[in-house]
Order: structure tokens, then C-alpha cells, then sequence
């Protein structure tokens, strides 16, 4: 039955298909209640209005038999103004209601007879949206009052969703941030290929201006069927509409250098020279009084931040600080050298900037059409760059940047886009009183190229066996190009049946994604010194066909269809829903909320078929042989999410709540994963890579070596996608109590459980069998150690098949303290404990995730182990207090307050200990003595001369006292570490806000002058030995080093420092602003950003 169930479901679906989007954002709030009279009797027919005061919007309504009223699809804010009127009845007027973002505003009325006019007029409700008989799950409202008061300096979302005690950064409920679905009016705004946590995030830039947001709501565990998408959180926001008098304001924010502290305890810093200037505006008010409404908001940034703290080496300067080895003179020539005789600027190598613009523009219009009918139309835009410095992959020894060794180019340097173009349309309805249409269109366009600059080989020059400089174009942004739309329609009907409200929906989604990816598409050449360079290029200006020298390594990745064509991957998916829910009140106390959902993914074929592979016979890690084709998607299969749940006004008076739930959450996947099938299926692109070899001469032209016929190279990397993979899913339940203590506070205890149902899994089908164990303390599975014989079939290096699992789960517990915004107070204090466990952490490829699966024995056999994500103590505390001195101005002050530990970490080895050629992942084994372990001496060679720095006795010695001193490597002797086993330290920050307004009187209207200072981690402020992290200063401190003759393993003690100054790992933790020396953009130390505003009315 349930098969037939799901035929039907999937045929309904395919027929509304290709109409539109899949939207999942809750846009409006509501207002309900019960109108009686003083004896207890309901009084249907009575007449409710409420009035959104400052535009003058009516939403009206008259009782049913049961005497209950509801308004649906309302502005969110307020104030409003409610009048209840019955014949021969008092008339009632409530006003200053504010309403919650998708929250139900209860509000009940008992009407006293006009021939008892001294008797008490009774209303029951509240105004902080915390008790609401639609509030089932977690969740939390901020207000505009808490955007415009709590501390901010990146003016984003992520600001102020950090209220949610079950935050842990982006991420919510132990998911990662790309499940979570961020929409705006509800308009669906991810960043949904998945390459950035959230839109705007490759630029670091917010999509939108704080400026035009209303309200923000988070949820955690909403049973409300009309809100998915996600699995971590659903993030809504609304923006401002314009009312009946113009109101905006101007401002201009900035830092600097000179507002960033220098001290982390007994750390100094070099504070490099930095600003960011932010101005903005908004401006909003009627077109036609009561009736039309306009709203208009723009913003940019504008931030310059030195490119690199390490400058070059003048001659016979030590190698220290921030002086390199690499000789000015050296970089001086090589410019010079490449300037006159190949045309090519390198740009200089030191003293200059990287930059990020930054621009915003929102505009909207709201029309009240009738009493019955409103609309809302709005058009947002993202237009922003940052210079981002070359990247260190693609290198054969040393990294390109960053370090005492090595030093580049700005040229070299790349530079992201990020364009985000959005429009969306509402339509609210009330046909009838008990009949009301909710509908959403909306187009986005997103823009993630890479600006192409001027291509040119990319050139590391070694010395002494490391990169010593480089030059050239970035390795992997040549031909980097990513575009994506997203379509969307959703529409939501609902009908009010006495204490039921039946709401039935729709709503489809078209995906549409474009992307490019060419891995050292410019050609990449590496040479042991710069005397080599130079012979090979002077060779190449002569004509030679080959290169006098060896060249140490040339890679490059170019397109093998014909004709040279781009070779772009394209995903298309049309997601298509559709659900049903019925919001039962069995008591004027209790509501109850049933529903269910199913969505169904239906993708295109635009994969394209790799003949030779369809015919190779795999194994995944259970045995199971699996023969695959590169031009299959998943399969189109309904994805079922029953919710229930509940809200029960115990004492029916709104002062005390139970309430919960439980259900099924379905969510999108970064679809790059998806995607990574169609570009890595190996006919897209070919690839050489060759070393130790003088067959390849330099050239400047990089498509010089472009193969004359390209074919389906010899060798090559598989992604699939398994046919039956399913969209991530999660079972959540959560069980809270909200009580009203005193003065205002609301008490909050909630418990949260999440079970993944279909979470993601790689396995590598391509991965030859073990070969056995290893001899010694250590006797873990041993695989053949060469990348060759590491592979099932010879001419794929790796198939990575994208799957799912059911393990991983994550709790959490929460207390939390309230007082909502009241008189210029607000107040919030709460403890998170949680808890999240899964395989695997999702990357952006394929072979990333897969080789960052830290496990004992091979990515293919994870266990289940701590999550990146997971998130064990947290304590977060805010206040915000403002105070008016009658018409001359007012001072407010705000604070947010977090400690958490500061996430997990793995041991593993540097290197590949168990031989199956993936670097980095193998978990550590901890002796019971390090005198167990096979050491090897740690030499270096300087001037010919080999001299040992640390015998095999001494770095045993070293070791043992390093895991003494390591809580967690001493509680773990004789076994092997687990993924993300240690918990980091605690650190504790505190952010301060303080606003000084003065006001002026314009005409009959109160303007404001403000001057706002934002101070980040201003207890390090204070005292410089505060608001400190630690982290981990090696998380491999032995580099595997080969195995002896009886299969024991090798091992060296990893060090700190070079050559003849190395010294051995005592410690596990120091100072983090110690490691990234950057405190323009570290937490470790004081930040402040200073503000002005005009606020005009």
C-alpha cells in the first residue's frame, strides 16, 4: 500500500514539475483568539479588527460559532491596534502589539455588557511572542530592537543567529552549515552548489544590509510542515516595508589599525596597517497614503588589508620574524627578467594590499490592494570581489606563501566574485473568514566566477629542495567558473474549520548550475633553482624544443573534448513538494499540529556517458561488486516527513508552557557533491603530469602543451553518485518548558535529539584490498603503499561513490533566562550542552572529504566519533538597556557574552601510515612507551655535512613526556586516538556596544544623531591576558617514516623550526594568536569599528 501511495505521489508531482522552486520560508505572523463575554459564553459575529499602525493596513475578521478569530498572513512588527466590538456589547481597543515572525499572537477578549459598563473590560494574551500556541519547537525571534542594539562589526546574519544557544558558529543541531536553508521575504538565498557556508561567503560579504531586515527567526525543530529544506536550521528573515511617513537614516562605520588591539597575554603583535569603511542608507514611506509603500536600502564596503606580513630578505639578514630567505635581489631580477622578455608584470612581492568591495541594494514595494488582498514585490543585489592570495595546492615541496621560505607575487594573487540577484513576489489573500491564500514567486541568480586576469604559467622555484619563490597565475582559476539560478514557486491554502486550520500547499524548485573546473589549467612548471629557470627560459626564447635542465615536475589539466571546448558540468534539478497539516486546538489551551510533507528531486540527464568505465567491475567496503555509469543521476523518489506537534498554556493564562514535537526533516544537499559527478567523470577533462623530465621546454603560451588530438586519458579519477542516494534527512524531537519567573523573565528548559536517517557517505570503490597488519605495538591493516597498486582497476586513481548512512545522532540541553525587550531593557542568559557524532565532514570535492576521513583503517571504515560540529558547552549571555533623557537624547549600551570550547581535533600521523595513499588521516597510536615505537634519527644537512639532531632514544624520551603532559594522549595509552577525540580549551569573549544619541527637532518630527562604538572581545580591552584562545600547535606530532624489514613502523618526531635550529614538540596547545600573527582579522585581541548615523522621521 505504501508502495502505491508513493507511485501516486511520485505521478502527482512529475505533473507539477515544470511549473517552478521549492521555497521553505515563513514570511507573515497571525493573530488568533477566543472573544466572550464575562460569563464565559462565546460570542460568534463579533467584529475583530487590527490595525498595523504605522501604515495604516487593516486586516479584519468576525468570530465563528465558537467565538474564535483569526488573522492570518500580517505584517511582522507592529505596533498594532485591536478593537473588538459585539452589539449591545463594550468595545474593546488593545494597542503597541508587536507580532513575532512566524508566530501566532494570541490574544483573547470577554466583552462586558453595555448595561454593566463599570465592569472590567478582560483581555488575555501577550506581547513577546515567547508563549504562542504555535511555538512547538526551538526557536528564536530577534528583533529589530536586538539588530539595532547588539554588537556587530560584519554587519551579517551570523551576528545575531549566534543568540540561538544551540549555535555552534553557522552550524545548528551538529549538521553542517549548508544544511541550514537562509531565507529573506521568503526568498530561498543559500549558497547552494555548497562551496561557502552561506551566500555571500566567498567574498566574506553579507548579502544584505542589517539595515533592511524587520526580524530574524531561527529555527531549530519547527513542526510547522511548511518550513523545510534543512536539516541544521531554517534562518528567516523579513526586511522593512515602508509606511505612512518618510522615514531613513545615513551612516558611515569604520576600522582600522589603530582600533585593533596588540597584546594576547605575553604575546605582542605587529599590527599591520588595515581599514574597512562601511556607509549605507535606507529610506521608506507612501506613495499613496494606506495604500502603496515603498522601501529602499543600499550599503558598501570597502576593506584593505596587507597582502602578507613577511617581507624579503635584503642579504645577509637572519631568517626570523617575518624576514624570509628568499633575497630581494632575487625577486627584483626574476621581475625584471619576465617583464622585458615575455611581457609579463609580476606586481611587487611585498608592501602592497588585497581588497574587498562590497555593494548592496534592496528595493520593495507593498501595495494594499483591498481589505482582502496585499502584495509585495522586492529586488536585492550582491556585487562583490576580494583579492584572495594564490593557493598553496598543486606544489611539490613547501608551501607557496606564508612562511620564512617562500615568497610570491601579487599577480600571482586571484580575485572571487560574488554577484547575487534576487527578486521575489508575494501575495497575501483572505478571501473569506475562513479561507486565506498565502503565495511566493521568486528568481535568484548567483555569480561565483573567478575574474580570469592574465593567464601565465604558474612557476615554483625551488632551493635546497623547497619552494623558494613563485610566479605566474593562480593554479586554480584559470577557467574557475561558477553560475546558478534558482526558480521558485510555492502556495499555501488555508481554511479555518472551528478549532481547526487546515493548511495545504505546494511548492517546486529549479536548480540550475554551471561550473567550470580546470585543476592547473595554466600549466604548471617546477624547477630546483632559479639558474635552472633561467637556462630553460633562455633556451625556450631560442626555440629549443626541449629544456636544457630537468624539470623537477609540469602539471596542467585541459579540456579533452573537441575542439578544445570548455568543459563545463552541468546539474539541473527540479525539486517539487507537496504537504498537508492540520493545526488542531482539542482545548482553548492546547493546540496540537499534525502534518506531513513529501518532496521528490528530479534531475536532468546532463551527465554523459563514459563508456570505458561502464564496463569496469568495482568493490564497495562490504565486498559488493558494483559496475557504474557516469551519465546516471539519482533516482526521482518521494522523501516523507511526518511532524507532529505540540503547545499546551497549562495554566491558560500565558505563564507557563509545555511544548514539543517530533518528525521528520528533509534538507537540500550542497549539490556540488552531486555535481562533482558530471565533472569528474573522465571525458571531460585530460591531464599530464610529469616529472624528472627535460621533454618539456617553458613556455609563456599555456596552451602549449596542449595535446594536438586530446583523448580519454590513460588515467583518471571517477565521482558517482549512488542511483538510490537520498537527500539529507534528520529525525528531530525536542520536549521544552516556558515559564514567566519574575520581572518580566521567562524561564526556558529544552531538550533537542536529532537522528541522521539519510546522512552522506563516501566509500572509494576503486581501493585495492589490505594487505594484512602491521608488525609492533601498532598492527593496523596494511595496504600495498604505492598509488598503483592501491587501485582495483588500473586506469582510475580513485572512484569515490557518494552514498548514505543512517549513523550519527546529536542532543543537546538548554536553560535559558528571558526577558524580552520591555522599557529599554532586554536580557538573555543560557547554557547549552550538547553532543553530535557522525562518519565523515563533508568538503567541496570529493577526494577532499575522502582524504580528510580520519579512521584507523581507511576511509573506507570510518567509526562513529565526535563531529566536527559538535558542540559540548556553551554559555551565552546578552543585555541591552537604553535610557532617554526626556527630548535631548539617550544613551544605550548592549553586551553579548559567549564561553564554549573551542571545538575538536584529531591526532593522526603526518604522512600515510597504512600505505593506502592518502596522507594526514591515519589516526594516531598511543604507546604504553614511546620506547615501544621504531624511531629513525632526525638529521640535517647543511654545506654537504650530515649532522644528527635527535637520536631515535631522544625523540622516545620527547615523546613519552609529550603525551604526559597531553590529558588526552595519557588516558589513551595502548590505544589508537579517536576522530575529533580531544575537546579544545574554553575561551570566553565578551562584545560591547555603546550608543550615544542626541536628538533634533525638525519641524514636528524627532530626528536623531547618533554615534555608535562597537567593541569586539573588549575584556581583552581591559586586560590583555583576557579573551585568549589555545590551539593545538601540531595535531601529527610523528611523520610516518617507512616500516623495518619485519613490518614494524617508522616513525620521526614532527619539530618546530629549520635546519640546524629545529627543535622537538614539548607542548600541546600555545596562544592562537601566536599561529596566525594576523589581528586584523583575529579574535584573540580587542577590535572596534566607530560609527555615526542621522536618523530622520
Amino acid at each position: 500500500m505504501r508502495s502505491l501511495y508513493s507511485r501516486i505521489l511520485l505521478l502527482v508531482l512529475c505533473l507539477l514539475a515544470h511549473q517552478a522552486g521549492w521555497a521553505q520560508g515563513v514570511t507573515t505572523s497571525s493573530m488568533t483568539g477566543i472573544v466572550k463575554d464575562t460569563k464565559g459564553q462565546s460570542l460568534p459575529g463579533a467584529s475583530v479588527v487590527a490595525v498595523h499602525t504605522p501604515s495604516g493596513t487593516k486586516y479584519g475578521t468576525a468570530t465563528n460559532s465558537d467565538g474564535r478569530y483569526n488573522l492570518p498572513n500580517m505584517r511582522v512588527g507592529g505596533p498594532y491596534t485591536v478593537t473588538v466590538s459585539y452589539v449591545g456589547y463594550e468595545t474593546k481597543v488593545l494597542d503597541n502589539i508587536q507580532l513575532a515572525l512566524g508566530m501566532a499572537g494570541t490574544f483573547s477578549f470577554n466583552l462586558a455588557d453595555q448595561s454593566s459598563a463599570l465592569q472590567e473590560v478582560v483581555v488575555t494574551g501577550n506581547k513577546n511572542g515567547v508563549f504562542s500556541s504555535d511555538r512547538t519547537g526551538a526557536a528564536t525571534n530577534i528583533t529589530r530592537e536586538a539588530i539595532n542594539s547588539l554588537p556587530t562589526l560584519s554587519r551579517s546574519l551570523t551576528d545575531f543567529t549566534r543568540l540561538t544557544p544551540q549555535a555552534n558558529g553557522q552550524s545548528f543541531g551538529g549538521q553542517d552549515n549548508r544544511l541550514n536553508n537562509i531565507t529573506v521575504d521568503g526568498s530561498i538565498l543559500n549558497s547552494s552548489f555548497g562551496l561557502a557556508g552561506q551566500p555571500g561567503g566567498r567574498t566574506n560579504s553579507s548579502p544584505i544590509s542589517l539595515d533592511a531586515i524587520e526580524q530574524i527567526q531561527v529555527n531549530v525543530a519547527p513542526y510547522d510542515v511548511r518550513q523545510s529544506g534543512f536539516v541544521g536550521a531554517g534562518v528567516n528573515a523579513v526586511t522593512r516595508s515602508g509606511t505612512n511617513e518618510f522615514s531613513g537614516s545615513v551612516f558611515y562605520n569604520i576600522q582600522g589599525d589603530k582600533l585593533v588591539g596588540d597584546r594576547a597575554k605575553n604575546t605582542k603583535l605587529t599590527v599591520n596597517n588595515f581599514s574597512n569603511k562601511q556607509a549605507g542608507f535606507r529610506l521608506g514611506g507612501p506613495i499613496i497614503k494606506d495604500k502603496l509603500f515603498f522601501f529602499v536600502n543600499g550599503e558598501l564596503e570597502r576593506r584593505v588589508d596587507p597582502a602578507t606580513q613577511y617581507r624579503a630578505n635584503q642579504g645577509g639578514e637572519t631568517v626570523a620574524g617575518n624576514t624570509t630567505r628568499v633575497l630581494a635581489s632575487d625577486l627584483d631580477n626574476i621581475s625584471n627578467y619576465l617583464r622585458t622578455n615575455f611581457g609579463y608584470e609580476t606586481g611587487p612581492y611585498q608592501d602592497y594590499n588585497l581588497e574587498r568591495r562590497s555593494d548592496k541594494l534592496l528595493a520593495k514595494l507593498d501595495y494594499n490592494i483591498s481589505d482582502k488582498h496585499r502584495a509585495s514585490i522586492r529586488y536585492n543585489m550582491l556585487n562583490s570581489r576580494q583579492d584572495v592570495p594564490i593557493n598553496t595546492g598543486s606544489f611539490v615541496s613547501g608551501a607557496r606563501r606564508g612562511n620564512l621560505n617562500s615568497l610570491t607575487f601579487q599577480n600571482s594573487n586571484y580575485v572571487q566574485l560574488e554577484k547575487i540577484q534576487s527578486v521575489i513576489g508575494e501575495l497575501n489573500s483572505t478571501f473569506t473568514p475562513k479561507l486565506s491564500n498565502n503565495l511566493i514567486l521568486g528568481y535568484t541568480y548567483q555569480n561565483e566566477n573567478r575574474d580570469q586576469g592574465n593567464a601565465f604559467p604558474l612557476v615554483d622555484i625551488q632551493s635546497a629542495g623547497t619552494t623558494y619563490l613563485s610566479f605566474g597565475f593562480d593554479p586554480f582559476t584559470y577557467n574557475n567558473l561558477l553560475t546558478y539560478s534558482t526558480l521558485q514557486l510555492q502556495d499555501n491554502l488555508s481554511y479555518y474549520a472551528g478549532n481547526h486550520t487546515f493548511t495545504a500547499g505546494y511548492n517546486l524548485e529549479r536548480l540550475s548550475y554551471n561550473n567550470t573546473f580546470v585543476q592547473n589549467g595554466v600549466g604548471v612548471y617546477t624547477y630546483s633553482s632559479l639558474s635552472d629557470f633561467y637556462a630553460a627560459a633562455n633556451a625556450s626564447l631560442a626555440g629549443s624544443p626541449t629544456s636544457p635542465v630537468n624539470l623537477v615536475r609540469y602539471q596542467q589539466q585541459y579540456s579533452a573534448l573537441p575542439g578544445n571546448a570548455l568543459p563545463t558540468s552541468r546539474t539541473k534539478v527540479t525539486y517539487t513538494g507537496l504537504y498537508f497539516q492540520d493545526n488542531w486546538l482539542p482545548k482553548p489551551n492546547v493546540s496540537v499540529t499534525l502534518g506531513v510533507r513529501a518532496d521528490v528531486p528530479f534531475f536532468d540527464k546532463t551527465g554523459l556517458l563514459n563508456q570505458a568505465a561502464s564496463e569496469l567491475t568495482f568493490r564497495d567496503e562490504n565486498g559488493k561488486l558494483l559496475q557504474v555509469r557516469t551519465d546516471e543521476m539519482p533516482k526521482a523518489r518521494p522523501l516523507w516527513s511526518p511532524r507532529v506537534g505540540f503547545n499546551w498554556d497549562v495554566l491558560n493564562n500565558k505563564t507557563l508552557q509545555v511544548r514539543g514535537g517530533t518528525g521528520i526533516f528533509t534538507g537540500r544537499p550542497a549539490f556540488v557533491w552531486i555535481g562533482n559527478q558530471i565533472g569528474q567523470n573522465g571525458i571531460l577533462l585530460g591531464t599530464t603530469d610529469v616529472t624528472n623530465t627535460t621533454a618539456i621546454p617553458f613556455s609563456p603560451n599555456i596552451a602549449a602543451n596542449y595535446p594536438a588530438n586530446p583523448t580519454l586519458p590513460p588515467t583518471y579519477q571517477l565521482n558517482i553518485t549512488d542511483r538510490d542516494f537520498r537527500f539529507p534527512q534528520v529525525w528531530k524531537s525536542n520536549l521544552a518548558i516556558d515559564k514567566t519567573l519574575f520581572a518580566g523573565i521567562i524561564g526556558t528548559l529544552e531538550f533537542i535529539y536529532n537522528k541522521n536517517i539519510n546522512a552522506i557517505r563516501y566509500v572509494n570503490i576503486n581501493q585495492a584490498d589490505a594487505l594484512g597488519n602491521f608488525a609492533g605495538p601498532d598492527t593496523r591493516v596494511r595496504y600495498p603503499g604505492s598509488a598503483a597498486a592501491n587501485r582495483l582497476n588500473s586506469t582510475i586513481t580513485q572512484n569515490y561513490y557518494l552514498t548514505n548512512t543512517s549513523k550519527g545522532s546529536s542532543y543537546s540541553l538548554t536553560a535559558q533566562l528571558e526577558r524580552p525587550f520591555t522599557n529599554g531593557l532586554f536580557v538573555r542568559a543560557a547554557y547549552n550542552y550538547g553532543h553530535a557524532k557522525d562518519l565523515l565532514s563533508a568538503g567541496t570535492t570529493a577526494s577532499g572529504t575522502y582524504g580528510g576521513i580520519y579512521s584507523v583503517n581507511g576511509g573506507n571504515y570510518p567509526s562513529l566519533s565526535y563531529s566536527d560540529n559538535d558542540l559540548r558547552h556553551r554559555v551565552i549571555g546578552s543585555v541591552s538597556y537604553r535610557k532617554e533623557y526626556g527630548n535631548f537624547g539617550a544613551t544605550q549600551i548592549s553586551l553579548f557574552y559567549e564561553a564554549r570550547n573551542q571545538g575538536r581535533f584529531s591526532y593522526t600521523y603526518s604522512g600515510d601510515q597504512n600505505g593506502d595513499s592518502f596522507t594526514g588521516n591515519d589516526l594516531l597510536f598511543v604507546p604504553n612507551s614511546a620506547s615501544d615505537l621504531a624511531f629513525l634519527p632526525i638529521t640535517n644537512t647543511a654545506n654537504g655535512t650530515i649532522t644528527t639532531l635527535f637520536t631515535a632514544a631522544q625523540q622516545a624520551a620527547a615523546f613519552d613526556a609529550y603525551i604526559n603532559q597531553d590529558k588526552y594522549l595519557k588516558d589513551h595509552r595502548g590505544q589508537y586516538t579517536e576522530r575529533n577525540g580531544v575537546l579544545m580549551p574554553w575561551v570566553a569573549r565578551a562584545d560591547l556596544s555603546l550608543v550615544q544619541e542626541f536628538f533634533v527637532n525638525v519641524g514636528k518630527k524627532r530626528n536623531t544623531l547618533q554615534f555608535r562604538a562597537d567593541v569586539f572581545n573588549v575584556g581583552n580591552l581591559l586586560n590583555h591576558n583576557w579573551g585568549v584562545g589555545e590551539f593545538y600547535i601540531n595535531r601529527s606530532p610523528l611523520i610516518a617514516a617507512g616500516t623495518t624489514t619485519a613490518g614494524v613502523p617508522q616513525y620521526r618526531m614532527a619539530t618546530l623550526g629549520t635546519g640546524a635550529n629545529q627543535t622537538l614538540l614539548t607542548t600541546t596547545y600555545q596562544n592562537s594568536a601566536t599561529l596566525s600573527q594576523t589581528p586584523s582579522v583575529a579574535s584573540d585581541v580587542w577590535t572596534a569599528q566607530l560609527g555615526i548615523r542621522y536618523i530622520f522621521n
